[in-house]
């Protein structure tokens, strides 16, 4: 063994092949354009305190699988929000309020996209009201008061806070920011995922003429992944396997992939990875992932913290990595498929793949990460 942790028994919960992929690069940029993307990158990296996130090396990690290279894009640092969510919804407010001071912005967030929509128009001077479910913990609620957000706590699901949001800025004339799609309501999340493709523009620089041969995508409603598609048809020279990850109780990109349609699925039991448990794929990312995606995986929370422990005590890599827990199912999926010999050779993940993986989040809900570091020791 050459890193402490016993990989050898994790196992994925479910594997899909998608019936209908045929990766389309034009039809993709079709909804993602190409000039949405190279928008969002020139505007946020002039603003204050940017920088590109780091993309480590797991090299413990791919050595014990037998890989040539894991990637892992560490977004626990961008602008202090500790998450990608930072592109997004602070970029979707800036091009929508185009300077009028007298809007107020509204969302429904799981913790980490209303946090980057507070910060956003806190930049601006904009009052800013955000809905949550009574499932989002205290400390991300404050994070979002300390932007200078009011913050709605609505009983029930991210579903009922979601339906409050919406409710209450018609009656109120708010202007709604938020990341999922539904009819009629497909610009903003537009510009957010143009916010995240960021992330993909950046790695393009780092990885030189390294083909990246895998790619897992977190998936909740869909927007990130599908941002990553788009920035893969925009950035990238090849086209690599495409796997989207979800919990294995919230997998509404699987069963909607496996229907050929959008389905929308009853979580019986909430996911430690609470910002990915949705109950229904956003209808923009759709769009792309439905003919984009070569395969689905889902996972169980049971090795959340021992992935979380094994980054931060660089058993994975010669970095000590902060990795909240949706920055776990990535690593999770690729153990599991690669300890599954009859998948690992047929998605052709073997000692040549460079494997890209997202650590979205750092610490952002830091009583939960501390939790994850010390349970079981």
């Amino acid at each position: 063994m050459s890193i402490k942790t016993n990989v050898s028994t994790w196992k994925f919960s479910n594997f899909l092949e998608n019936k209908n992929n045929k990766f389309s690069k034009n039809n993709i940029l079709s909804i993602l354009p190409k000039n949405d993307m190279d928008e969002a990158y020139e505007t946020i990296s002039k603003w204050k305190d940017y920088s590109s996130t780091p993309l480590i090396s797991l090299n413990k990690l791919a050595k014990e699988l037998s890989l040539n290279q894991i990637f892992y894009k560490d977004e626990s640092k961008r602008f202090k929000l500790k998450s990608f969510k930072a592109l997004g919804g602070a970029y979707a407010v800036e091009k929508i309020s185009k300077g009028n001071k007298k809007i107020v912005i509204s969302t429904a967030t799981a913790g980490n996209h209303g946090r980057s929509v507070a910060w956003g128009s806190k930049k601006l001077g904009l009052k800013c009201k955000i809905f949550i479910s009574e499932y989002v913990s205290d400390f991300r609620a404050e994070a979002m008061r300390n932007f200078g957000a009011e913050v709605i706590r609505v009983k029930g699901n991210y579903d009922n806070s979601l339906k409050e949001c919406i409710k209450q800025s018609k009656e109120n004339n708010w202007q709604i920011v938020q990341d999922v799609a539904w009819q009629d309501y497909k610009l903003v999340p537009k510009l957010t995922m143009a916010g995240y493709s960021v992330m993909m523009k950046e790695i393009s620089s780092k990885i030189n003429d390294q083909q990246i041969s895998h790619v897992i995508l977190q998936a909740g409603v869909g927007g990130m992944a599908a941002a990553m598609v788009a920035g893969i048809a925009n950035y990238l020279k090849n086209v690599p396997f495409i796997i989207v990850v979800e919990p294995e109780n919230a997998a509404c990109v699987f069963e909607s992939i496996k229907a050929g349609e959008i389905k929308k699925i009853s979580i019986k039991k909430e996911s430690l990875m609470g910002g990915m448990s949705c109950d229904e794929v956003s209808l923009v990312p759709w769009e792309i992932l439905r003919n984009s995606v070569s395969h689905c995986v889902t996972v169980s929370d049971d090795h959340i913290g021992k992935t979380v422990r094994s980054l931060a005590k660089s058993e994975f890599s010669d970095e000590k990595i902060i990795g909240g827990e949706c920055s776990t199912p990535g690593i999770i999926s690729l153990v599991g498929l690669c300890n599954d010999s009859e998948i690992k050779k047929k998605i052709n993940l073997n000692e040549n793949s460079n494997v890209l993986l997202f650590g979205c989040e750092g610490d952002a809900d830091e009583q939960l990460y501390k939790k994850l570091l010390t349970e079981g020791q």
